[in-house]
C-alpha cells in the first residue's frame, strides 16, 4: 500500500502513472467529475471542419457564443461574460470584489479559499454538519450572516457533498445577504447535472438580486476540460463593465468559442447525459445505502460521498485498492471537515460504475 500521503486531483494521472506504474490511459477516473460519454458527437464530427478560424481574430464580445449560452441557460445575453474557464472569472472576480472576510460552507472546493488568500482576504468557514447529511440548514445560516461578512460563496451542489440549495431557499439567502451588504458567487459546475436544473439553478434569480453572480462552465457537464471555457451569469451590469475592462482580450479562442456554440446545441447529447446520469445516480445511491460498510449521502450533482462505517477501512486504503484495479476515487480527508472515512467518486457507464462498487464493497 502507498505509505507517504499523496492526494490526487483528477487531473493527476501522471502522477498515478509514475507511483504505481500504471498507463494514465488505462485508469478510469472516478475522480475528475467528467462526463463519461466524452465530448458532443457534434463537436466531433464537425469541429475539424471549422479550422480555418483560427486564421482570424474572434469577435471581441464574443456575441454569437453568448448568445449560444443565453439560449442554453434561459437568461439575457447582455448578462453574460465568457472567461478562459471558470477559474479565471473567480479571480477576476475576486480581485473586483476585494472582499476582505469571504465565508464558505465546508467542506468545498479549496480554488476559493486560495484566491480570497491570495487577494489578501481572510476565509471563515460555516460547516455542513454530517448529523444533518450534510444538507444546509438555512436558517441557522442566516442567523450568522453579518456585516462583517461581505463575501459569500456557495457551491451548489457543492463538491464533495453533492447536496444542493433549492432555489427557494437560495432566495432567503440572498435576501440577507441584501440586508447586510453581502455578494454572492454561485458557483454552478454541476447543476446540469441536477435531477430538475430549474429547481436548483439561480440563474433567474440574477433578475432580482444585483449581488448576485452565478460561475458556470463546460469542463464537467460537456467533458471539455481542456477547452477552458467558462462563464459567468449576473444582472449587475456594473460588475460585468468591470470585469470586461479588467480582463485580458481574447481569452477565448476562435476554437473554443464554435466548439462552444456546438456544444450548447447539441440536444441528444444534453438528453442523452442527463438520462445516463440520472439513472446511475439513483442505481447506486441504493447500492451503497443498502451496504452496511458505507453511509451515501443523496446527490445532486453527478458524484456521490460516502462516508465509511467499516473502521477497518479508510479512505486512502480503498484509494489504494481501487487504484491497483485501474480506478482512481477521490480520498476526501484533505477536504476542511472530512477524514479519512470519506471518499468521493463520480458517475461513469454503468459496466465502470459495476466494477467499482464490486471493488469497494468487497470484503
Amino acid at each position: 500500500m502507498l505509505k507517504h500521503k499523496d492526494h490526487f486531483h483528477g487531473s493527476d494521472l501522471e502522477k498515478i502513472e509514475q507511483i504505481y506504474g500504471i498507463r494514465k490511459e488505462e485508469i478510469v477516473s472516478f475522480s475528475a467529475n467528467v462526463n463519461p460519454l466524452g465530448i458532443s458527437p457534434l463537436l466531433r464530427t464537425e469541429l475539424a471542419e471549422h479550422i480555418d478560424a483560427i486564421t482570424s481574430y474572434p469577435d471581441r464580445e464574443y456575441t454569437s457564443l453568448r448568445k449560444s449560452m443565453a439560449a442554453y441557460c434561459g437568461c439575457d445575453y447582455e448578462n453574460i461574460v465568457v472567461g478562459n474557464g471558470s477559474t479565471e472569472l473567480i479571480s477576476l472576480f475576486i480581485q473586483i470584489r476585494h472582499p476582505k472576510k469571504a465565508l464558505i460552507l465546508g467542506p468545498t472546493y479549496s480554488e476559493y479559499e486560495r484566491e480570497i488568500m491570495l487577494d489578501g482576504g481572510t476565509t471563515h468557514y460555516y460547516p455542513l454538519k454530517e448529523s444533518n447529511d450534510f444538507v444546509l440548514d438555512v436558517d441557522d445560516f442566516i442567523s450568522h450572516l453579518d456585516q462583517d461578512t461581505d463575501l459569500l460563496i456557495l457551491c451548489n451542489p457543492n463538491n464533495p457533498t453533492s447536496t444542493c440549495i433549492c432555489q427557494n431557499d437560495m432566495r432567503k439567502i440572498l435576501d440577507n445577504c441584501k440586508i447586510h451588504g453581502i455578494y454572492v458567487m454561485v458557483d454552478e459546475t454541476y447543476v446540469e447535472f441536477a435531477p430538475d436544473v430549474s429547481e436548483i439553478s439561480s440563474v433567474s434569480l440574477t433578475n432580482d438580486y444585483n449581488n448576485l453572480v452565478i460561475l458556470r462552465g463546460t469542463s464537467k457537464f460537456f467533458a471539455a476540460p481542456g477547452l477552458r471555457l467558462g462563464y459567468a451569469i449576473t444582472g449587475n451590469h456594473d460588475l460585468l463593465h468591470q470585469i470586461n475592462t479588467r480582463k485580458n482580450p481574447w481569452t477565448i479562442n476562435s476554437l473554443a468559442v464554435i466548439a462552444g456554440e456546438m456544444m450548447f446545441r447539441d440536444q441528444s447529447y444534453i438528453d442523452a447525459t442527463r438520462s445516463l446520469i440520472s439513472g446511475e445516480r439513483e442505481r447506486l445511491y441504493h447500492l451503497f445505502a443498502s451496504s452496511e460498510r458505507f453511509k451515501p449521502y443523496r446527490p445532486y450533482g453527478n458524484f456521490m460521498l460516502l462516508r465509511i462505517l467499516d473502521q477497518s477501512l479508510s479512505a486512502s486504503e480503498l484509494f489504494d485498492r481501487a487504484i491497483r484495479e485501474k480506478m482512481m476515487i477521490r480520498d476526501c480527508s484533505t477536504f476542511p471537515f472530512l477524514d479519512e472515512q470519506y471518499i468521493r467518486f463520480c458517475f461513469m457507464k454503468p459496466e465502470d460504475n459495476d466494477r467499482l462498487a464490486e471493488c469497494l464493497l468487497r470484503l
